[in-house]
């Protein structure tokens, strides 16, 4: 079982490699909802952070389960707003690769603080996703459009690591060990985003 719970988080974080030379270039298709869908799923940065907070959230439980997701979803819309009318937000992309290790790190370490502070902690995240979704958004993309496509792409990327949180919990006889893998994978995936290696 181990096995195979092993093989699933590694087959998770794989999804997004190909993709990752082309995570904030703007390419692909430009019909708003479509594009804004893709942007979040077309970056192992991106993957891995969504992911990880709806992880997180399983571990947290209770009323955190979906409060948690959804205070990132609506920062994230914020700061999808600030990147589509041009405001700055200062280090962005190391936000994001941040993001990836201190949530992959809440993982690892099963940490469980209060519904308020992982509100707070992964809504400051958000701001900046939400700000590089925005910030590159296709000229000629409706704005509505590709903000509702960006969020409901993360939305269900929460809901995938939620359910893969719920089913590590109650498949696996040591799933603090199994956690405590995929979080840290998760954790120098964002070291090696920091770096530049990734």
């Amino acid at each position: 079982m181990k096995a195979a719970i092993k093989s699933g988080l590694l087959a998770l974080a794989a999804i997004g490699i190909p993709a990752v030379a082309h995570a904030h270039t703007g390419v692909g298709d430009t019909g708003g909802l479509v594009h804004g869908f893709m942007h979040p799923i077309g970056g192992l940065d991106h993957v891995l952070a969504m992911v990880a907070v709806g992880v997180f959230a399983s571990i947290l439980g209770g009323r955190a389960l979906w409060l948690v997701p959804t205070s990132f979803v609506v920062m994230m819309a914020v700061g999808g707003v600030l990147g589509m009318q041009g405001v700055s937000v200062p280090f962005v992309e190391i936000g994001i690769a941040a993001s990836v290790v201190v949530l992959g790190l809440a993982v690892a370490l099963r940490w469980n603080p209060p519904t308020a502070a992982a509100m707070g902690v992964v809504s400051l995240f958000a701001i900046f996703h939400g700000h590089a979704h925005g910030a590159e958004m296709p000229l000629d993309a409706s704005g509505l459009q590709y903000a509702i496509g960006f969020m409901a792409a993360t939305a269900l990327l929460h809901i995938a690591g939620v359910g893969l949180g719920v089913v590590i919990g109650r498949i696996s006889a040591n799933s603090t060990a199994a956690m405590r893998f995929g979080g840290g994978a998760m954790a120098l995936a964002g070291v090696g985003l920091l770096t530049g290696y990734i």
